[in-house]
């Protein structure tokens, strides 16, 4: 009998040190002075500035059924940054400073062009997020996967000082709700979407859509926005009460988990500017909004609320931060939540 080698079974050693080769200097961009290891260690070590009551925050997840469309597409970047913003959007809510991050990719085959493109999109956006990418797998499995098909997870981790952890307590009614422009669904509802572009109507990618003035592969590919510049200029400026990620769930699902109990959001919807993405979708699925709110952001992808004084100073910080930002609604004495 032949000899039977790794390389038989469908794993490629070679390409994986090929993948390291190529992602290295992208990565190695994101370090800063408290990282201590460099890429290839077994761990990452990452060195803490001095805090008084320090609180680390994390948080981990994906980028979901969104990378079928960018392997659709053959377009892989733009998820790198989907997978940071999905994971640091979530760690900032509570006024956290992210500090580093890591990443797992997971592929039928190791595609040594393809992994550095996935990765430059994450090095990218952890400049952005001034965060450290640290550490990270790259997992080749035959088998698991279809050759041309991957996963990815991402983990992030950030600090805080616990008399600065913004949690929703001080929320009362009379506060203001500012919303946060998103750049279209970002990276959540996209088995929906699919359903309903690709499946129902059989639209193909690369076709252009009147109402979206663009194709539909580029708008459902546009990547997730990273709110941390402008979360940062706001807490360091003005007592956030809350903030709220509006990610899976929407709406309804989402902005209640910064709210005390008894209290709901009254959200305006004609305040701000909806996304053609979305109101095109509605049409097509003739889903009601209550079911549309609680899929997809709906063109808002931040919430904060504050103090009804705070209101203009807040929307000019998140100008200056060139963010995007909409006064939709307030705080009500009620249970159910959101009321729309």
């Amino acid at each position: 009998m032949n000899k039977i080698t790794y390389e038989d079974s469908g794993v490629n050693i070679e390409k994986g040190y090929e993948t390291v080769r190529k992602i290295k200097e992208n990565v190695e961009k994101t370090f800063n002075k408290n990282v201590l290891t460099g890429l290839g260690s077994f761990a990452g070590l990452y060195k803490l500035d001095k805090i008084d009551n320090p609180v680390l925050v994390t948080g981990t997840d994906g980028v979901g059924t969104k990378l079928l469309v960018a392997q659709m597409m053959n377009q892989h970047a733009t998820v790198g940054q989907d997978l940071v913003a999905m994971c640091v959007n979530d760690i900032i809510c509570h006024g956290a400073k992210p500090l580093f991050f890591l990443d797992y990719v997971a592929s039928g085959r190791i595609e040594p062009d393809k992994m550095a493109e996935i990765v430059g999109g994450m090095a990218s956006a952890c400049k952005t997020s001034n965060l450290a990418l640290i550490g990270g797998e790259t997992a080749e499995m035959p088998g698991m996967y279809a050759n041309e098909e991957y996963d990815l997870a991402g983990f992030v981790v950030g600090i805080v000082d616990e008399k600065k952890i913004i949690n929703g307590n001080q929320i009362k009614p009379g506060d203001k709700v500012i919303g946060l422009a998103s750049s279209g669904p970002h990276s959540n509802g996209y088995s929906l979407l699919r359903k309903v572009f690709f499946d129902s109507f059989q639209y193909k990618p690369d076709d252009f859509i009147e109402e979206l003035s663009d194709t539909i592969g580029n708008v459902l590919l546009r990547p997730t926005t990273i709110y941390t510049d402008a979360i940062q200029s706001l807490i360091n400026s003005i007592d956030v009460k809350g903030i709220a990620n509006i990610t899976g769930g929407g709406f309804i699902e989402n902005i209640p988990r910064t709210l005390p109990t008894g209290l709901s959001a009254k959200i305006i919807k004609n305040s701000w500017d909806i996304h053609p993405i979305f109101t095109l979708t509605q049409k097509l699925s003739k889903l009601s909004d209550v079911e549309m709110f609680n899929t997809l952001n709906m063109g808002i992808g931040m919430v904060v609320v504050v103090d009804k004084n705070d209101v203009e100073n807040s929307m000019e910080i998140l100008t200056k931060s060139n963010q995007k930002s909409f006064l939709i609604g307030e705080i009500v004495e009620s249970d159910i939540g959101v009321i729309l």
